[in-house]
């Protein structure tokens, strides 16, 4: 995870705890969506600061079906939510800081902005939304609604037993192996209403599916089924039907018999063709095509009365035919990822449409009937060829959300200050020369982003659009700082990497909401004093500049939590760092540091260190006092290489990345195994030659790269006690045991058995060697001819010339030596002569060596037991 990306963690637990539910489910399927998450988390996408250099911008969307009867619940729903945001939004900023709590209602305003913000506009119907909740384990139990969660229980049988409760309607089997019906009674499953087979590894439906008539919802997304059969034309009552991410290739021809089916989602399947019976589906208002190989508009989709939402997002259409017009009913469009190169004009006349993606395609011009479009919302156009955008768009009087990025544009329409909803504006990465100053007109803009342009400068009309909440202007032309920014106060989130910015003014110290600043690759040759007034601050990137020192005030930046300040000309380490207590995140590499200051040790919370490729003439020790410390970087692949590790390194118990690659380690510390959180350990490029036996004992290890101009010639036998490791590296060591063909797939288990497999073969040589010594010492002379028989040792082979000098023994250890040798070149394991040995020695009668060999074996077995 990045410094930007883990920032606003405090900031946003309760945002992130929404997203993390809602994108865990299908985006595209109605009847599991939940309307609080959608919300937050498109409220969240503002508030993580995404990254400047994305290639166009994404939009999550979720399609659902509203309830003519639903709006009483859904504004009592909303009411709550917004209570339970504005509550959690104030309870996360008490708890970080009492200096914050200024600020709470400020963020709450900024949060209920954020939620005009979205690309979508969500209806939920009471009975989506409670279904959704149970398929979260909000489980209800009443007499006539009666549901049963069996999420990934393991199940490879249907559950016939559980339906003999009397009220089961709503049945989730999603992540198990159910393959078929069979076996449940069919009486049982007339009761069922919506029933849902997610990731089950379904090749097909079970053939039982039409004995559930009273069906109303059926969801088997995210399988393998190639064919949809005839049997599901007996659904009369099904009203939403989700195949989403299967592989059927034909479109169901029996769909056309479920005359009151409002919802269908196909998308993610290999669809090429869309049958010319589909317009009897006369109840269809959500169609979803998406990733799919459709290669035309199907004139079919024209002539569905009721459509209200239709995606066709990734095929390959390149034109839309005249007959779209007939979609009167039409609200969202959505063909993102196509072949389109125009529009025909006929789409023009779709006069409900609220929601229109035309991402990535080949679109030159976009007609100036686009003023049809009085209830559009949400327009996106990024990634296509557009050299202009027509002064009509100014009709679109309802535009919430216009985004151009990835085109070719010089300017914006003159009129676009008309534009009184507009709340979200991107142009990123186009060939914008201004900003023009009618932009302040915009008084409802929220989010404005002008990035990879050529822009010079900010007009100071800006400081009019007080709604403002995040500005990116990264990787333009701007010399100077937009003293209009400052005038901002909802300003929370701003961007300006990659320009000319060689001074900061004075006005930035009014600017105490902000939560996030970005000045990365520009001029700037000072810390500014005028940023230490930001005592709101969390996020603070000065990185890739010309600053050599931190002013002394920077003490007042109490809520600082992540401070990036690589690529700087820092030589001795700021120890005006130490006093920012609450600090998380420090990124000081690429500077000339040689030594760290002991007064490090104030840094209490920190977490991340990053002192790659600095000058340092030694590890530097004093790091080993931070135990709150997770993250350590101290990779040298432009700095000087540091030669050993400290044994204090285990005083940092709590680490759990640790990276000394690109240096000239030879060792790796003997008790690195005391640090018992490590999960992962990069040392490539260094000259280990040997693995310490304590590394065997960090359980939770599951990274380790020991790749690239170390020596390691033997790997520890012992190493599949690494039980947790997922991600292996030995390349380009002269690896010997095992040899380099074994290691380079990478996996453990397979260099673990080799080693093991290894291991056995020499306990059997060394036990073989003991047999031959036990026989030697052992045998008389009578039995040693007859052994000699045996083995087909012959006689000139155990005559030595000195046979009256040299004992039996010796004689008879030389004659086994011998035989071994001989046989090594027949191929024969050290078990298989341990085996023709002991018959031989059974055969000749040497019973009590039999015994001493059988005692041997016993002692043996037990030591390894």
């Amino acid at each position: 995870m990045s410094e930007k990306e883990s920032m606003s963690e405090e900031l946003e637990d309760t945002i992130s705890q929404f997203r993390k539910e809602s994108r865990s489910q299908s985006v595209k399927e109605p009847g599991f969506i939940k309307e609080t998450s959608n919300l937050i988390n498109k409220a969240s996408d503002y508030l993580e600061g995404k990254s400047s250099n994305q290639i166009y911008e994404t939009h999550p969307r979720q399609i659902t079906l509203e309830s003519t009867s639903s709006s009483g619940s859904k504004s009592k729903r909303n009411e709550e939510q917004k209570k339970n945001l504005q509550f959690s939004e104030t309870s996360t900023r008490t708890e970080t800081s009492q200096s914050l709590s200024s600020l709470t209602g400020r963020i709450a305003e900024y949060q209920a902005l954020v939620n005009f913000l979205s690309h979508e506009t969500v209806e939920v119907s009471p009975q989506v939304s409670e279904e959704n909740q149970k398929h979260l384990g909000l489980e209800t139990t009443c007499k006539d609604n009666f549901t049963v969660n069996l999420e990934a229980k393991g199940l490879q049988e249907f559950p016939k037993d559980i339906l003999k409760i009397k009220y089961v309607k709503h049945l989730y089997l999603d992540k198990n192996q159910i393959k078929t019906f069979q076996g449940a009674d069919s009486g049982d499953l007339l009761g069922l209403e919506i029933l849902s087979l997610q990731e089950n590894g379904l090749s097909s439906l079970p053939s039982e599916i039409q004995l559930l008539h009273n069906l109303r919802i059926l969801n088997v997304s995210h399988n393998h089924i190639s064919h949809v059969p005839k049997e599901i034309s007996q659904l009369g009552n099904i009203r939403q039907l989700f195949f989403y991410n299967n592989y059927i290739e034909n479109f169901p021809s029996d769909l056309e018999c479920l005359g009151n089916l409002e919802i269908l989602s196909l998308g993610k399947n290999k669809l090429r063709h869309i049958p010319d019976t589909l317009p009897s589906l006369k109840y269809l208002r959500v169609l979803n095509l998406e990733y799919n190989q459709l290669t035309i508009f199907p004139k079919a989709l024209c002539f569905l009365p009721k459509l209200i939402s239709l995606d066709l997002t990734g095929n390959l259409i390149s034109s839309l035919p005249k007959e779209i017009r007939e979609l009167k009913n039409l609200e969202t469009l959505l063909l993102d990822h196509n072949k389109l190169t125009f529009l025909a004009v006929e789409i023009f006349q779709l006069l409900k449409i609220k929601e229109l993606q035309l991402a990535d395609n080949k679109l030159e011009v976009i007609s100036h009937k686009i003023e049809n479009f009085r209830e559009l919302r949400i327009l996106i156009l990024d990634k296509n060829l557009l050299k202009n955008i027509p002064e009509k768009i100014c009709c679109c009087a309802m535009l919430e959300c216009l985004t151009l990025s990835d085109n070719k544009l010089t300017e914006l329409p003159k009129n676009i200050h008309k534009l009184n909803n507009l709340r979200k504006l991107h142009v990123n990465r186009n060939n914008m020369v201004k900003i023009t100053d009618s932009i302040s007109h915009l008084n409802n803009i929220c989010s404005l982003e002008f990035s990879g342009n050529i822009i010079a400068g900010v007009p100071i009309e800006i400081k009019n659009c007080q709604k403002i909440i995040k500005i990116e202007l990264n990787y333009n032309k701007i010399m100077y700082f937009p003293l209009g920014l400052c005038a901002l106060d909802s300003l929370y989130y701003l961007s300006v990497n990659g320009n000319y910015i060689s001074e900061i003014p004075a006005d930035i110290s009014f600017s105490k909401q902000l939560l996030h600043l970005e000045l990365s690759e520009n001029k700037l040759l000072i810390f500014s004093e005028h940023f230490c007034s930001l005592i709101n601050l969390k996020y603070l990137d000065l990185g890739k500049n010309q600053i050599k020192k931190i002013p002394a005030s920077i003490s007042n930046m109490i809520s600082l939590h992540v401070l990036i300040l690589c690529c700087n000309k820092f030589e001795t380490f700021p120890r005006e760092l130490c006093t920012l207590e609450n600090l998380r995140v420090l990124d000081l590499s690429e500077n000339q540091l040689q030594k760290i200051s002991s007064d490090i040790c104030n840094l209490k919370g920190i977490q991340k260190l990053n002192f790659s490729s600095n000058q340092f003439i030694h590890f530097p020790i004093e790091l080993c006092q931070l135990q709150s410390l997770e993250q350590l970087n101290i990779s040298q692949i432009k700095g000087r290489k540091l030669t050993r590790l400290p044994g204090e390194l285990s005083n940092m118990t709590q680490l759990k990345e640790l990276d000394i690659s690109n240096n000239a380690i030879r060792e790796i510390p003997r008790n690195i195994g005391e640090l018992r959180n490590l999960v992962s350990l990069h040392a490539y490029n260094n000259q280990i030659s040997y693995i310490p036996p304590s590394l065997l004992s960090l359980n939770d290890l599951q990274q380790l790269n020991l790749s690239v101009g170390n020596n390691l010639t033997a790997l520890p036998s012992a190493i599949y006690n690494l039980f947790s490791l997922k991600e292996i590296n030995f390349d380009d060591n002269p690896l010997l045991r095992p040899p380099m063909e074994i290691c380079k797939g990478k996996q453990l288990y397979t260099i673990a058995r080799y080693l093991q497999r290894a291991d056995e073969r020499d306990d059997i040589e060394k036990i073989l060697e003991k047999i031959f010594q036990i026989v030697a010492n052992n045998i008389t002379e009578t039995n040693f001819e007859f052994l000699c028989q045996k083995l087909n040792l012959a006689n000139s082979e155990t005559d030595m010339p000195t046979k009256s000098t040299v004992s039996l023994s010796e004689r008879a250890h030389q004659a086994l030596v011998i035989w071994k040798t001989q046989s090594n070149k027949l191929s024969l394991t050290a078990a298989a002569l341990r085996d023709q040995l002991i018959r031989a020695l059974t055969m000749i009668g040497a019973y009590e060596i039999m015994d001493k060999i059988t005692a041997l074996n016993l002692f043996t077995r037990a030591i390894k037991f």
